[in-house]
């Protein structure tokens, strides 16, 4: 495992973090400072939301609905069982790739209303809810039992980048969702 450790492992607070379902990422550099935001658009209020844990960052003021995100979770040009997992353009990582130096510190902060994962993989994949996986073969480090936290809404972690060369890191809920950093 790289120094970009996977979220959850080895980060101090985390363990009061809990998930109570399925959760997604954005990631977002803002200027030179290296941050990363976790977003989505999660339609508070929304019913439907509420058997995978509901939208839960009262601040957040998300308009997808669950039939919505559903509705986008598949290109329309998926072919089973060799599709291509597309998800909802609103649940992403953005930007998908950033650069730093080698011991620059990169703040991930979940601005969206669900948990998600950020998790370094070696080879991007599906993650551990397969009915979100489409097709997809697991990533090696989204494999259940995963001892990855999800970054609650709201919540705030830094890594230390270190090891040059490009790190790859996935949602384990929802897998469309990945960014790269490159660590020169």
């Amino acid at each position: 495992m790289s120094t970009l450790a996977r979220i959850g492992l080895s980060l101090a607070g985390l363990a009061g973090f809990v998930s109570l379902g399925t959760y997604v990422a954005t990631a977002q550099v803002n200027g030179n400072d290296n941050r990363i935001a976790v977003i989505d658009e999660c339609l508070p209020g929304d019913p439907a939301w509420d058997p995978t844990g509901g939208c839960t960052l009262k601040a957040h003021q998300g308009d997808v609905s669950f039939a919505e995100f559903g509705a986008l979770l598949t290109s329309p040009l998926t072919i089973p069982p060799n599709g291509y997992l597309i998800g909802h353009p609103a649940w992403r990582m953005e930007p998908a790739h950033v650069t730093t130096p080698t011991g620059k510190s990169i703040r991930i902060t979940n601005l969206g209303g669900r948990g998600h994962t950020f998790t370094e993989v070696a080879q991007f994949g599906g993650g551990f809810i397969g009915g979100l996986n489409i097709g997809l073969a697991p990533a090696d480090e989204c494999v259940p039992p995963t001892d990855t936290v999800p970054l609650a809404p709201g919540a705030t972690i830094e890594l230390t980048a270190s090891g040059p060369g490009l790190h790859k890191f996935q949602c384990c809920i929802h897998p469309w969702m990945r960014a790269t950093i490159r660590v020169e």
